[in-house]
């Protein structure tokens, strides 16, 4: 791969195209991390696979979707523990997506999304570890494979989030926290949400179709006016018990 690429899109937003591990070396540090990794879940194969082959033909270069994340073959295997580490340690707070299937310390909240899939063949919920000193907490947001609450928000990524589970979760973040790492950016859902909340944000993605499409999104994102009193309805979550 080339040295690694930075973009800025606006005054404290900037994109990085590159590997993760060349990439981190180069930024600094950040009030929180808050990504959503591969789990190794294999969501490149199977059902997904089919699941996904329309998407991949809208792509300017299809061929790029392959999604090569070189010794784990993007979701086929986690990310590595290292690699996870090192991540962490650019931040303070973390919220990281799929963190059940990491080893991290135990942790008093987890944040739970659940997707009211209903009796589907698809995961009732998602879990993000965090490192926050609160209690779990649950929101529900229906999703069920498309973007049921978020119509108007095109599939561009197999894995993609909805920005309002992002921005659930970064309204967990202390209050004093201005800035968000997101090294596995893909298509920039948590990048759209920190602008959104007037966060700074730095993401890093290695694959160039999706990192344009980040940017895209990003930068849709930074072109809207919000007002010093637009922001984000209050979530509807609950808190569950351990």
């Amino acid at each position: 791969m080339s040295e690694p690429r930075k973009e800025v899109l606006a005054d404290g937003v900037e994109i990085w195209l590159g590997d993760a591990r060349d990439c981190l070396p180069l930024i600094g540090a950040f009030g929180a991390l808050v990504c959503d990794p591969p789990y190794g879940i294999g969501e490149a194969a199977g059902k997904a696979k089919t699941r996904t082959s329309g998407l991949a033909s809208r792509l300017r270069d299809a061929s790029r979707y392959k999604r090569d994340y070189g010794d784990a073959d993007w979701d086929c295997e986690p990310i590595d523990g290292t690699l996870m580490d090192a991540c962490r340690a650019h931040a303070r707070w973390a919220i990281i997506f799929g963190g059940n299937y990491y080893t991290f310390p135990a942790t008093s909240c987890w944040l739970v999304w659940d997707k009211l899939n209903g009796d589907t063949d698809f995961a009732d919920c998602e879990l993000a570890w965090t490192n926050l000193p609160k209690a779990v907490r649950r929101f529900r947001y229906l999703w069920n494979g498309c973007m049921r609450m978020e119509r108007d928000t095109e599939r561009e990524h197999p894995t993609q989030k909805p920005v309002g589970v992002m921005a659930w979760a970064l309204s967990h973040l202390p209050s004093d926290v201005d800035t968000v790492l997101d090294p596995f950016m893909g298509s920039g859902t948590t990048g759209v949400a920190s602008v959104n909340r007037g966060l700074s944000f730095t993401g890093i993605e290695r694959e160039e179709c999706y990192f344009d499409i980040a940017r895209r999104r990003i930068s849709e994102a930074l072109s809207r006016p919000r007002l010093p009193f637009d922001s984000p309805p209050p979530p509807k979550q609950e808190a569950l018990a351990l």
